[in-house]
């Protein structure tokens, strides 16, 4: 029998027996070198879930890219020139140094800094920066309808697409739920025109144009009707409405935030350190 199959068989059945009897005994699987690879270092992800007659196979391609991967580390080792191998100390060094400090950044973010946005502080700042939200894309608040072409009361739907009355608006809606294909309500969100047009698969050559002579448009093909009802909209170029970048303006004042209780930080840490003679500048 193969000398693998053997190792592995035995360490099955040691390692039912160290869960049974709670004994700690660790079992080596490969050795490369003074590196050796135990069983209990093989990921759950691999040995949860095979059977029995996969087990063998799985483990063997482990234990062969572990053996791989070590034996050309080894050999990486031996080979590097000294310079190079200095390098990768620096780069550790400096790696876990970023590391160290952005995990105690993130923790003392998370424990002290004031991650609290009221709506009158956002409106606020809307109000003084407003001229720096200028769009990019026109935007819409609008309904957006497909129909199969043989829906039923379809004339209805289109009267009722059209209405602002909130009665005509939840019957739109109960008829929708019926026979829509696709209903989109974007009446109280401003979207990207974009958005709008990817959802009718239709180029509007000149969107400005359309906005302003279209409150209402309506295609349709063989098989479906698709109906547009435009509540609002503002064009490019036009600043921006509170509500379309309410959300930008929230990442903007968390990210000074931020930056603020970085520096404040860095520097609390400085000046107590000068105070305490941790430090010299020679």
């Amino acid at each position: 029998m193969n000398k693998t199959v053997i190792i592995l068989m035995t360490v099955f059945l040691l390692a039912g027996c160290s869960n049974n009897k709670n004994i700690v005994k660790r079992i080596a699987v490969a050795e490369v070198g003074k590196d050796i690879l135990y069983f209990d270092e093989i990921p759950n992800v691999i040995l949860n879930g095979i059977n029995k007659t996969d087990s063998t196979s799985v483990i063997q391609n482990y234990i062969n890219k572990w053996a791989k991967r070590e034996l050309l580390l080894q050999k990486a080792e031996e080979n590097l020139s000294p310079a190079l191998k200095d390098e990768i100390v620096k780069q550790l060094d400096e790696t876990r140094t970023n590391l160290v400090i952005y995990q105690y950044q993130r923790q003392m973010m998370l424990e002290k800094m004031d991650t609290v946005l009221t709506d009158n502080e956002l409106e606020n700042y809307y109000a003084a920066n407003e001229k720096s939200f200028i769009l990019s894309t026109n935007i819409v608040k609008a309904l957006f309808i497909k129909l199969p072409v043989e829906t039923p009361n379809i004339e209805k739907i289109k009267i009722l697409a059209r209405s602002n009355d909130q009665k005509d608006l939840q019957q739109l809606e109960s008829y929708c739920y019926q026979f829509a294909e696709k209903f989109d309500d974007f009446d109280e969100e401003w979207v990207s025109m974009d958005k709008l047009l990817v959802e009718l698969q239709q180029d509007i050559e000149n969107e400005e144009s359309f906005l302003k002579r279209n409150t209402f448009y309506e295609t349709s093909d063989s098989g479906s009707v698709c109906l547009i009802s435009i509540r609002d909209y503002r064009l490019i170029g036009s600043v921006a409405p509170y509500e379309y970048i309410k959300n930008d303006i929230k990442r903007i004042i968390w990210n000074s935030r931020r930056i603020e209780f970085l520096q404040s930080l860095e520097n609390g840490i400085y000046n107590d350190a000068l105070k305490e003679n941790s430090f010299k500048i020679y």
